[in-house]
Parts: structure tokens; C-alpha cells; sequence
């Protein structure tokens, strides 16, 4: 062993409860050297090969490099490394990505030959080392129970991994850090500032006032691009500056961890030098508060990164980075006041991250989510709609088994929807399979997959946009790897086609109008802006969106033409007729169609839909303007609703249960149609013969005056009313009662004028009449106005004249 680091006091309690218990949870600050001597400790006791995931390639290799460099010994003889296309084997030791090893256990469960598992930076909860851990528990458990398990961690609550692993012993490391000098910023930045341009100037000042105290410079940015732009503004202030990102080349990766030359040394990296990385010298940390990260969006059925404020725990490890070697200093590019708004953790990937590869591994597996031990369960419609995607490209059984295709997609290193592009289309699809599997080589660029496949095809050629050369190099190197693994393909493909492999849901058909709006084949919308030619084309492939809910941005696409839609997807393909109601023109639409998806195809009339179809469709044209109430109709349901046992009549009770109304809409076309029907017919129907004799004895429809005229009732009002001439009421000395209710009387005078309304007929004659009979006997002298109108004789005419 070199010198003596703060793990090597925790080691023998370490060791101790590995040999006694077979697991243990490990904590130690970043810096302790966990990684590189808890593995070497181990060699001893463990029997048969220790396997060390990490959660990053440059990790990886790292820490290999610098267990061997301690045996003495070159990479590749105690001590081995396998990252995605590299491979140095190793006889006791190999450090893998967490993605590795769910290739080797997938392939063999036991996992014959090795004699311990060790799961570093669990504390990032990647869902490769989620997934990992909960498949080489249940190994332990089911096939192997000398399988030792042991999960290190810089930050992570050890308690809930240790009762997951039952109970395992937790061992702590108090680590060695120097005291770390934080300054922030005096007040929060203006909305207006520029981010990048305020880090450069950040980075400047710290680099002039630690100037005596030297040391490295440990710059934080959220990705490559913000790297980059950095440092241009940073060139020729006299600083060595490295760039540290996961995609850099393995020669610039390997500057970066190189100890300082002659000049101060700037290393502007990402999240990946938070903890699993040693960088020699460091005395100074800048952090802008940044990280990106990958969010599953649901609605738009895709990942994309986002960028978003670091949380403090992430904060407090960078800080950490300043103290390792000596007393030293952290800037940090937001106020102090704002700390309180940051997350305290990194939500787990688990959370937010596309499952359909986690659906896929659980499928391969053979094991339900809640069958395996998860420190955190994979959100219940996240997964649906993985296993919802798996289905369409023929993975999963309709029982939700892993099929033989699917099998075939889980043994490639590829998202599952390129390894089923990869597998159909054969070699031809390798380029584009590389391509997304990687970040875009072109900068700002319109949509066009063309323009990305030329750059690739031909990288040293012109090209009207700037092309990242590491880049497009990464994307071809890897294109050559998947070529060797692809099935056996077929015709030679368009690139839209191959693209439609992948993105079966996402093909788009171009909608009607000027601008480039497409609707997809899962039904969601999606554009381009009106300038970008990708958006000419009646049929295209969306690669790659926004994630939008409402409309998304379509960033990368290919065109697609029916015929290839019909060769390549004709088995979704179905022909439907369609009778339904039309909101824009406010009609039935009756048509038949052939559909991929919300796709149409092919459109023409439905001459001979039938009335039930017709009926339905009508019916939503009718929910949409509301029930058309004629005069007779609304008398009629006024009645009813007096009659409880009849049922409620309002709109909403009578549109829920609509099968009263159905019949009478067979032949309606459009809303003129809606607004003309008579509905009275239809409730006396709904109600039926019982209904309407109990309707007529509770609210009858009329009331028959003392000469026998039927004088319409009307229920619209408070009260059931009717309005009848005074004279015809003669003799009348009970008040008319309706259904329990006294009837709401206007009683007229012999033009037709109301002169009195009543509820109390007897009550009317006894009072107020002798002063209406002195009003009217003088205007309709020849009208009858006996003082006793309740001796009198019911009557409509007028007395002769002369009489």
C-alpha cells in the first residue's frame, strides 16, 4: 500500500463484518479512498473475483488504473476494467459500469467465478446500480448465499440500504478534509445576467485572489457545451484549462487527472468529478449550482436532460473537493440566501428516468417490480407506459412475458427501441442506432436527419453547420461495434423508414394548413417552425421533441412516405369506419378508414352507416349544444319533474343515461337537425303508459273549466298556472288543486286582459271581486257581473244587445 489514507482505519471493522455477515453498507466521505483500497483489502478474503461497479466509464477506468498502479502491476493482471466497448479483463479484480453487470447476470444468475459484488457511489442512485442491487440480492438469496454484497457511499442515509440488505452492519469512515473557506455571492444574480458569462468572470476572480495559495482550479458546469463556451472566454489568462466530461477522449481525460505542469491548472468539468474522481492538487472550487439530468416526460413518452439547480448535499460535495489536499476555498455563484430554495438531494433516477429498459431487464429477469428489493419502487405510470411501448415493438407478450424478440433486444447495449431498429433493419441501421444513441454532432441545425448523416458520412467535408468532430469520431467508432451486432436486415431502407423501426409511435402526418404541424401516430401534436424544410414533407419521423404537452417542438426528423408506412407497419394498420360527430363543421361524419395509430390513411364516405351509429355520433352533436327543448317538450318535462318516482328530468341526468333519446336520433345529419326535433314523443316514451297515467293523475296536462274546455296547465312557473276568462269560473267555490298543489289562477277579462291572479279562488269572490266587478262593468257592459259570482252560471258569451 502507498500512503495511509482516512479508509484504512475503517477497513479492519470492514473486513470483520464482511467475513462474519457476507454484506455491509459503507460511508465515507469522497476523498477517504474507498474506491481504490476497500477492493484490495478485500483480495484476501474473498474467494473468487471481486466485481466494483461505478457509475461512470471514466471512473471506471480510473480507479483500475490506480489499484494496479498500488500491486505495482500494469492494467489488465490483478486488476481489470470493462466499460461499454472496452474490455481489460482482470484475474481478482475488474471495475465495471453499472450497465455491465446487469449484462452478466442477465446471462448467468450465479454468477459463477465471482465471490463479491461492491457497489460504489451508490449515493447517486443511478438506476442501473438500483436495478444491479436488487438482482444480485435476490441471486444471493435464491442461487447463492456466499455472495458477499457490499454497497459504499459518500452521502447516502445508510439505514434504509442496510435494512434492505436485512439488516446489514454499517460501518462509517470519518474521512480527512482540511477546513474549506465558502464565498458567495453578495446578492442573487439579475434575471438579465448571462449565466456562462458570469461563471467565466467567477472563475476569473478566484483565480486572482488565491493566486498566492496556487493550486488547482475545480470548475462545475452542467454539461460539455457550457464547458466549452467557458473556456473560449477563460483562453490566454494564463491558466492551463483541461475540460473533464464523460464523452471527452480517453488522451484529454487522462490531462485532466494528470497532476498540474508549469502553468496553474483550471479543470472545468461536470457532475463527474463530484466524488468518484481524485484530481491531484485541487486548492480551489467554483461551483455555477448547476447539474443536468435525465426527466422522463410521460405525456411526450421520452427522456430528455434538463438543466436545473444542484441540490445541497451535491453543493456540499464539490465544496468538499477544495479541502482535500489543504486548507482551501469554495465559490459559489449564487447568495447564501438562496440555499434555502435548493433540493437537499438529487431526486433517483428511478423517479424520473425512462423505465422501458428497467421494464425490459424485469421482463428478461422474470420477476414483477414488487418481487425484487427496491430502495426506492419505479413509479407505477412510468413503467406502464414502458411496458405499454415494449408491447408495440413486440418484447412483451399480451400477458406482459418477455418474448423470444424481446429476449434478443435485452442482450444489446442499446435503449430497446434502437435495438429493435438494429435487429429489423440489419447493418443499414447501425450509423442512425449510434447517432441516437449519442448527442447531436451538428450545432444549430434545423431538424433534418440528412444533415447529421452527411456530417458522419463525410466528416471532413463542408458542411453549413459546425460539426463536432469528437463527436461524429465517438458516433462512428460505435456504428462499427453495432454493426457486428446486428440481425441480418433486409431491402435496403430510407432513413426515415429505419427511423420508423424505432419510432413507431412517433411517426407524423402532416395536419392541413400553411404551417408544418403534424399529429403522431400516438396522437399527440407536434411542429416545426416554418422555416425548416424538414416540415414539407406529408409524412415524417420525429426523433426527437421537446416534450412539450401541448404541442412539441420536433428537434430532429426524417421523412417517411406512405408506401414505406404500409410495407413496414401494415400489420398495425387497421380499417375502421368512423361514424362521429364533427365540433368543427357541426355534422355526423360517417366514414371509412384505414388507420396506423391516430394516423388516416385512406378516407371515404360511409354510405350505408347504420341508425345506431348515426344515433351515437348525433348524440354527441346534442351533449355539445345542450337538449333542444321545443315549447310542448319543456311543458311536458316541467310535468315530470313534479313526479319523483318518474326519475330526474334536468340535462344532465337525462344525457347520462341517453338510451331514451337514441331512437330519435337516426336521422339527424347536422345541428340544424338537433335544433328542429320535438322531444315530447320521446319522454312520454322514456316515462312509459304507467308513467304517463301517473303523470296525469299528479300533473295533469290540462285543467277542464266548468263549461268543459281544456285549458292548458303550465309547470314552467313556481307554481303550476293557468289563465282563463273570469266569467268561465262561475260558480266555482273550491280552489282547483294539481297534484297537492293549488293551482296559480290569471283570471282574464273578456279582451283577453289578466285582472286578478289567484291561488284562492273562494277567497277572490268573498273580497276583491266587488271591487274588479265596479271596474269591469262599465268597460264590458254586456259581459255578465252578477254581485254573487258564486250563484252564477259559468259563461263565455256576451249578453245580446239591447239586453
Amino acid at each position: 500500500m502507498t500512503a495511509r489514507l482516512p479508509i484504512d482505519d475503517a477497513l479492519p471493522a470492514l473486513l470483520d463484518a464482511m467475513t462474519t455477515h457476507g454484506r455491509a453498507v459503507l460511508t465515507a466521505p469522497p476523498g477517504a479512498g474507498k474506491t481504490t483500497r476497500v477492493p484490495l483489502a478485500l483480495m484476501d478474503r474473498v474467494r473468487g473475483r471481486i466485481l466494483m461497479l461505478e457509475p461512470r466509464r471514466l471512473a471506471a477506468r480510473a480507479a483500475a488504473e490506480r489499484m494496479a498502479e498500488t500491486l505495482g502491476e500494469p492494467v489488465g493482471r490483478s486488476v481489470g476494467y470493462r466499460i461499454r466497448g472496452e474490455s481489460v479483463p482482470g484475474t481478482r479484480i475488474e471495475v465495471v459500469t453499472e450497465g455491465i453487470l446487469t449484462r452478466m447476470i442477465q446471462s448467468d444468475p450465479e454468477l459463477q467465478g465471482i465471490g463479491c459484488v461492491i457497489f460504489d457511489e451508490f449515493h447517486e442512485r443511478s438506476l442501473n446500480a438500483d436495478l444491479g442491487l436488487a438482482l444480485v440480492w435476490e441471486s444471493r438469496g435464491a442461487l447463492r448465499d456466499d455472495l458477499a454484497v457490499l454497497v459504499m457511499s459518500a452521502t447516502l442515509d445508510a439505514g434504509p440500504v442496510a435494512a434492505l440488505l436485512d439488516d446489514a452492519p454499517i460501518v462509517a469512515s470519518d474521512g480527512r478534509s482540511f477546513p474549506v473557506e465558502t464565498r458567495w455571492l453578495d446578492r442573487p444574480l439579475p434575471a438579465s445576467a448571462r449565466p456562462l458569462d458570469q461563471m467565466a468572470a467567477l472563475i476569473a476572480r478566484a483565480a486572482s485572489e488565491t493566486d498566492e495559495t496556487g493550486g488547482t482550479i475545480l470548475a462545475f458546469l452542467p454539461g460539455e457545451g457550457e464547458i466549452r463556451r467557458v473556456a473560449a472566454q477563460l483562453d490566454g489568462q494564463g491558466l492551463e484549462i483541461a475540460p473533464l466530461f464523460g464523452a471527452l477522449d480517453h488522451k484529454a481525460q487522462r490531462a485532466a487527472l494528470a497532476p498540474p505542469g508549469d502553468r496553474r491548472k483550471l479543470v472545468l468539468a461536470t457532475s463527474i468529478a463530484e466524488t468518484s474522481l481524485t484530481i491531484p492538487g485541487v486548492r480551489v472550487v467554483v461551483d455555477m449550482g448547476r447539474a443536468r439530468r435525465a426527466r422522463f416526460d410521460p405525456g411526450s413518452g421520452m427522456s430528455r436532460l434538463v438543466t436545473e439547480r444542484a441540490s445541497r448535499a451535491e453543493a456540499e460535495q464539490r465544496r468538499g473537493r477544495a479541502g482535500r489536499v489543504a486548507p482551501g476555498i469554495c465559490y459559489r455563484m449564487w447568495a447564501r440566501t438562496e440555499e434555502g430554495g435548493f433540493p437537499a438531494f438529487a431526486p433517483p433516477e428511478i423517479e424520473v428516468a425512462d423505465l422501458t429498459g428497467l421494464a425490459l431487464e424485469l421482463a428478461a429477469w422474470g420477476a414483477a417490480p414488487g418481487d425484487l428489493a427496491f430502495l426506492t419502487a419505479p413509479p407505477e405510470g412510468a413503467l406502464s407506459e414502458a411496458q405499454s411501448l415494449l408491447a408495440g415493438l413486440g418484447a412483451l407478450d399480451p400477458g406482459g412475458r418477455i418474448t423470444p424478440h424481446g429476449k434478443s433486444l435485452a442482450r444489446l447495449p442499446l435503449h430497446p427501441r434502437l435495438a429493435h431498429m438494429l435487429l429489423m433493419a440489419g447493418p443499414q441501421a447501425a450509423d442512425l442506432a449510434a447517432l441516437l444513441s449519442d448527442r447531436d454532432p451538428l450545432r444549430g441545425a434545423p431538424a433534418d436527419l440528412a444533415l447529421r448523416m452527411a456530417a458522419l458520412r463525410d466528416p471532413s467535408g463542408r458542411h453549413p453547420f459546425e460539426v463536432n468532430r469528437q463527436s461524429v469520431a465517438r458516433i462512428r467508432q460505435e456504428s462499427t461495434r453495432l454493426r457486428r451486432m446486428a440481425g441480418k436486415g433486409g431491402d435496403a431502407l430510407s432513413m426515415g423508414a429505419i427511423a420508423s423501426l424505432a419510432y413507431p409511435d412517433r411517426i407524423g402526418q402532416r395536419r392541413k394548413g400553411d404551417q408544418p404541424r403534424y399529429v403522431l401516430s400516438d396522437g399527440k401534436g407536434a411542429a416545426l417552425p416554418p422555416e425548416d424544410q424538414a416540415g414539407r414533407v406529408p409524412f415524417l419521423v420525429a426523433l426527437d421533441l421537446d416534450g412539450d404537452q401541448r404541442e412539441a417542438r420536433i428537434r430532429l426528423a426524417a421523412p417517411l412516405t406512405e408506401p414505406e408506412i404500409r410495407d413496414l407497419h401494415g400489420d398495425r394498420i387497421v380499417a375502421v369506419d368512423v361514424c362521429e360527430w364533427s365540433r368543427r363543421e357541426a355534422r355526423v361524419m360517417a366514414r371509412s378508414q384505414e388507420r396506423l395509430g391516430a394516423l388516416v390513411l385512406s378516407d371515404r364516405a360511409w354510405a350505408d352507416a347504420p341508425d345506431d351509429q348515426i344515433a351515437l355520433a348525433a348524440l354527441e352533436g346534442v351533449r355539445q349544444d345542450g337538449i333542444p327543448w321545443s315549447r310542448g317538450a319543456a311543458r311536458l318535462r316541467a310535468r315530470i319533474a313534479l313526479v319523483p318516482e318518474l326519475g330526474p328530468v334536468d340535462d344532465a341526468a337525462l344525457l347520462a343515461d341517453p338510451e331514451w333519446l337514441l331512437p330519435w336520433l337516426t336521422r339527424i345529419r347536422n345541428r340544424g337537425d338537433i335544433r328542429a326535433l320535438d322531444l315530447t314523443e320521446a319522454l312520454k316514451a322514456r316515462v312509459g303508459w304507467d308513467g304517463q297515467q301517473a303523470l296525469d293523475r299528479a300533473a295533469p296536462a290540462h285543467f277542464t273549466t266548468p263549461l268543459g274546455r281544456r285549458v292548458p296547465i303550465d309547470y314552467d312557473a313556481e307554481d303550476p298556472s293557468i289563465e282563463v276568462k273570469l266569467q268561465e269560473m262561475f260558480g266555482v267555490t273550491r280552489h282547483p288543486v294539481v297534484g297537492g298543489r293549488p293551482l296559480r289562477i290569471a283570471l282574464l277579462s273578456p279582451a283577453g286582459r289578466p285582472v286578478q291572479v289567484t291561488m284562492d279562488l273562494p277567497g277572490f269572490w268573498a273580497s276583491s271581486y266587488g271591487d274588479v266587478r265596479k271596474d269591469m262593468r262599465g268597460r264590458y257592459p254586456r259581459h255578465p257581473w252578477p254581485e254573487d259570482p258564486t250563484e252564477a252560471d259559468p259563461t263565455t258569451r256576451a249578453k245580446p244587445r239591447g239586453t
